[in-house]
Parts: structure tokens; sequence; C-alpha cells
């Protein structure tokens, strides 16, 4: 029996926020910019030949289409961040170039992650929840800085992670 693979990447869950209105603004956007440069420009007698209108319009979508899927992801992620939704967009739309969304991707806060313990929201470099007061990263048992879960030794001082027999192991709860 074959089984599928259930882990998501990131980029999925990252798609996944765009709310399915965008995408259908964005097709809208793409149709609309391939028939300006195939039907209407078609018209003019200096126009270019069909085959490089053809390909202008498409060209032309992809970019705009692509343009107002960055704004839906902005506006959605924005919202996930603690920041102005509002403010963000119009920054992303009104900033000429592009370079409100360049912008936006710049200045943006982390993600706020949760505690494991009683679920409140913690800000990004807390060792310690505010709430409960539970310890949110591992640290080194002989220095007691913090390390990844992943250590084997303590990059500061050298100290082995590795938990003995019967000893516990990286001290992660309370204090």
């Amino acid at each position: 029996m074959t089984m599928r693979n259930q882990t998501s990447t990131r980029f999925k869950d990252e798609i996944r926020i765009i709310p399915p209105w965008v995408f259908f603004l964005a097709t809208l956007v793409f149709l609309s910019m391939a028939t300006l440069f195939v039907m209407v420009l078609g018209r003019d007698r200096h126009a270019p030949p069909l085959a490089i209108r053809e390909l202008l319009g498409v060209v032309a979508g992809t970019v705009l289409g692509c343009y107002v899927v960055l704004i839906g992801y902005i506006n959605r992620d924005a919202g996930r961040r603690s920041m102005s939704r509002l403010l963000w967009t119009l920054i992303a739309i009104l900033v000429p170039n592009g370079l409100g969304i360049v912008l936006y991707f710049v200045l943006r806060k982390p993600r706020a992650t949760r505690c494991s313990q009683c679920d409140a929201e913690v800000q990004p470099g807390f060792s310690f929840c505010p709430r409960c007061r539970n310890r949110l990263q591992p640290v080194c048992p002989h220095c007691q800085r913090s390390v990844n879960l992943g250590d084997k030794f303590c990059p500061y001082c050298g100290g082995d992670l590795e938990p003995a027999a019967g000893a516990p192991s990286l001290s992660t709860g309370q204090p």
C-alpha cells in the first residue's frame, strides 16, 4: 500500500492564507491584460504583429496578476503578525514600482508563537511565557544558556547535553 506524504511545505501553508477571491481577481486581471493587448491594440494600424501582442499580453497579465496576489498575501499576513492590515495593504498598493511590497517584507514583524503549556501568545525571542512562566527554550544544565533541541554539546561551554542514564533531559519545564 502506498502512503502519501502528509507533511506540507511551508510555501503551501503560506499560499493557503490568500483568500480565493484574490486568485479570481488575479485571473481577471490576467485575462483583461491579454484582451487589451490582443484586441484593443490590434485596432491601431501601427500595432505590432499578433504574436508579439499575445506575448506582451501574457507577460503584462502575469506580472499584474502576481502583483494582485502579493497584495492579497500582504493583507492576510499583516493580520497574522499583529500589524495594521489596512495600512500595509495601502502601502503595498500606493508606493510605486513594487517598493511597497519590498518594504513590507523588509519591515514585517516576526510571527508570534504559542506557549505549549497555557496556549498564550508569546513574542519571538522570549525564553519564558509571560503568563505561566513556562520555559520555552531548552538550556544547558551547566551554564544555563539557550541551546537547540538537536544539540549534543553546548556551543558555549562545551558541556554534554545528552542525558545520562536516569538523568533528566534538557531543562524545558518550569524553572
